[in-house]
């Protein structure tokens, strides 16, 4: 913990620093690309690599489309680590497991406060909260740009709402990503695009007096269908700014609750040692139906070695 806790400020230090520094380099003074560049999500690793990424993304909402004006404070933290390793010849094949983590608080409570991981009643939750086994492989081999992510989400919460908390969806999850980039000629700008699929299945919720969930997820009997572009520019190879706009559209196949949001954002990668990068993301969710009107902070630290 030592450890981790000295190498997260001393890539603090040289996140914030990087954008000075950067304007001293230049792409061309670089004989190789950094993995900011040649490793999005698109790109495989090759047979024997490790890729390990713990990627935080904080929620906080004050304001929904479920009624006008403000609302007390609800925020949804989300830990997620990704290991995968290479398997096979050419970059094809990559296996490995997501798992999740989940902190959530209610009530009007300071958006910080998921981090208390005090579990005060009609407050607070958090627990592990999902496990998936998943796959990655390129389908066309002529196209090693264009990759697909299947996962499948095991939920390990007991209860969706307990004492008015919600913690996770209480449901399976087939997940099926789509990636694919393209760098333009001279290595400074790189378009990313992604179509997220996630088919929710499982019994339908059903909730006791005080609004607490006896079985099932909201969302089970639904598909989320959630497109995504990313354009990244590249100042020098370590390091990267992006702007990102993404909707998400839920599709009822049975559960009566459809759902949609449009969230605009921007970004920073930074690429800290040959193995190890950090990136720090921004979301804010400009409409929506059915869903909150609030905002992310992720950030990010990605290891391939």
């Amino acid at each position: 913990m030592k450890n981790t806790l000295k190498i997260l400020c001393v890539a603090t230090i040289l996140f914030n620093a990087s954008i000075v520094y950067s304007q001293d380099e230049t792409i061309g003074s670089e004989q190789e690309k950094s993995n900011i560049q040649q490793y999005t999500p698109s790109k495989l690793i090759g047979k024997g690599q490790i890729d390990l990424k713990w990627f935080n993304n904080l929620y906080t909402q004050t304001k929904s489309t479920f009624s006008d004006g403000v609302e007390p404070r609800q925020t949804f933290f989300t830990s997620t680590i990704e290991l995968y390793t290479g398997v096979g010849e050419n970059k094809r094949w990559n296996i490995g497991a997501i798992f999740e983590f989940r902190s959530n608080v209610i009530d009007d409570r300071n958006a910080l406060d998921v981090f208390k991981f005090d579990g005060e009643a009609g407050s607070a939750r958090a627990g592990l909260t999902s496990i998936a086994p998943s796959v990655k492989f390129v389908p066309f081999q002529s196209i090693s740009n264009f990759s697909i992510q299947s996962s499948f989400f095991i939920p390990l919460v007991s209860n969706e709402v307990d004492d008015g908390v919600f913690l996770d969806q209480k449901g399976y999850t087939w997940q099926n990503r789509f990636f694919y980039d393209y760098t333009f000629p001279g290595d400074k700008w790189q378009l990313f695009s992604e179509l997220n699929t996630e088919l929710h299945f499982g019994k339908g919720a059903i909730y006791d007096d005080n609004g607490d969930s006896i079985q099932g997820s909201f969302a089970n009997n639904s598909l989320n269908l959630t497109p995504g572009v990313f354009l990244s520019y590249f100042p020098s190879s370590k390091f990267t700014v992006l702007a990102l706009a993404q909707h998400s559209q839920r599709l009822d196949l049975g559960n009566n609750f459809a759902q949609d949001f449009t969230a605009l954002g921007g970004g920073l990668k930074y690429q800290l040692t040959n193995a190890l990068n950090l990136e720090g993301l921004y979301t804010n969710f400009v409409r929506g139906n059915n869903t909150g009107l609030g905002e992310t902070f992720n950030i990010g630290i990605r290891a391939i070695f």
